[in-house]
């Protein structure tokens, strides 16, 4: 087993030092909604799921739309006991398997290169940062009937329904960068007429620096969503 896959409790500190050195997207693609998801966030989503929830550590790990591996990998270090990325992008995949390698995670951690709708097999926990729709609508809708066919829990991240300039400001001086909030009506129905429960909805503020020539500011905050999910299609 890797030397970071430890049964241990993992300060969230360690966790964001980790996660600050997985290699990002040096060739994002817009038509994919490639955007990185910061260390904070990253590390947040991975904490709830793994100390709040026990859905990490020592467990089967599927990470739809890996990237580079940001999530997987840390998933990976918190002691997941495997962990399996797959990305449509090649290129972000080739970093990915890079990224283990230096975080000498190659062991318990496998990339494949292709479409969501290749991978077959239940695991104990999918993680995703899907496409949240903006370029190609609806696209996050795929991510979200693959994970619950795929996984008994299910951690995804999705664009807040409303600019909320109080959440926003909330959250800048929040202590703890999340606050929990209702799901959207229209994600929670869409979610359990795929099987899936909401069981939980975290509000966190996204940050991202000017990456497209159609960016107008050096960056741009916004608020996304995690949502915790039960799925009824794996026993």
């Amino acid at each position: 087993m890797a030397k970071h896959a430890q049964k241990r409790l993992i300060r969230k500190l360690d966790l964001e030092r980790f996660l600050s050195t997985v290699q990002v997207n040096p060739e994002p693609k817009i038509n994919l909604e490639q955007y990185t998801i910061s260390e904070n966030i990253a590390a947040s989503m991975l904490y709830i799921a793994a100390y709040t929830n026990n859905d990490i550590v020592g467990k089967c790990i599927l990470d739809l739309g890996c990237g580079t591996g940001r999530l997987g990998l840390g998933a990976a270090f918190l002691g997941a006991k495997t962990v399996l990325g797959v990305d449509i992008d090649k290129a972000a995949l080739k970093v990915a398997v890079v990224n283990s390698q230096n975080a000498d995670l190659t062991v318990n951690a496998d990339w494949v290169n292709g479409d969501i709708s290749i991978i077959n097999g239940c695991f104990d926990t999918v993680l995703q940062n899907p496409p949240f729709g903006v370029q190609t609508r609806t696209a996050d809708r795929a991510f979200l009937i693959k994970a619950l066919v795929s996984g008994k829990m299910v951690y995804s991240l999705h664009n807040h329904p409303d600019v909320d300039k109080r959440l926003i400001s909330m959250l800048k001086s929040s202590g703890t960068g999340l606050f929990a909030v209702q799901p959207s009506a229209f994600l929670k129905r869409f979610i359990e007429r795929h099987g899936g429960v909401v069981k939980e909805v975290y509000a966190m503020l996204m940050t991202i620096p000017k990456m497209f020539d159609f960016h107008t500011k050096v960056s741009h905050d916004f608020v996304i969503d995690l949502y915790i999910i039960e799925s009824n299609l794996i026993k």
